[in-house]
């Protein structure tokens, strides 16, 4: 592992769930339960384990909940009840509860969606240990799209010899990955995706992916959390 690997995480937490209504009319996604523990909290094992040193939440829809389920704990809250800011604004307003900023030369941080379940190696760790900083500003992890349960639609992007990324191909972004911040304050746009940053940086040449070995399951709809506990069942090979 690199010296300057990421120790903060950030937990996508603030969609507002659509695809997995009607169970989100009353409960946001990430504390959905799937085998007994919910989403959220699969997370957090992951990124505590992983090697995440400091971990800031985003809330937004039915997000006094997820502040409810948190409270007590050393996880900071962003509250993005006012304004949905998409993943590149809402990345831009936690980086200060991240313990870093969008300047030049500023520290990497790692994201984590909390909505999928996985097998196998950890993610976060497996990012942190492959994290080259010299050669990187992101680094994705991967699945094939053959691997990706509950995925609905292709693949995002393909991986070159030396493992860098280029858009499209039959690889899936599994929603970890490291990334460095320091071009989000170039952003206009209060609200934007983070798919921004990364056409930025792969024009560029710095974005790098990684395939994850073990299991996958995009807990989006209802009809994915059987997906999930089925592939949780069998363990971490596939």
């Amino acid at each position: 592992m690199r010296d300057d690997a990421a120790h903060a995480l950030m937990l996508f937490a603030a969609g507002r769930g659509t695809r997995m209504a009607p169970l989100t009319d009353r409960i946001p996604k990430p504390l959905i339960k799937v085998g007994g523990r919910t989403l959220l909290d699969r997370a957090l094992d992951l990124a505590r384990a992983g090697g995440a040193q400091r971990i800031v939440v985003n809330i937004h829809h039915l997000g006094g909940q997820i502040a409810d389920h948190l409270a007590g704990t050393d996880v900071a809250l962003s509250d993005e009840s006012d304004l949905l800011l998409d993943t590149g604004g809402g990345l831009r307003k936690a980086l200060p509860l991240l313990g870093t900023g969008a300047a030049r030369g500023a520290a990497p941080v790692l994201t984590l969606n909390p909505d999928a379940v996985w097998t196998g190696p950890n993610p976060v760790a497996a990012l942190r240990a492959a994290w080259d900083g010299a050669r990187m500003d992101a680094l994705l992890m991967l699945v094939p799209l053959g691997r990706a349960a509950g995925r609905l639609g292709g693949g995002d992007f393909a991986l070159d010899a030396d493992g860098r990324l280029t858009r499209t191909g039959p690889l899936v972004h599994t929603g970890a990955q490291i990334i460095r911040p320091d071009r989000l304050a170039g952003i206009a746009d209060e609200v934007f995706s983070l798919n921004r940053l990364w056409d930025l940086l792969i024009a560029e040449g710095r974005v790098f992916g990684i395939v994850h070995p073990g299991g996958w399951c995009d807990v989006g709809r209802p009809d994915c959390i059987p997906l999930a506990e089925a592939m949780l069942k069998e363990g971490p090979g596939r």
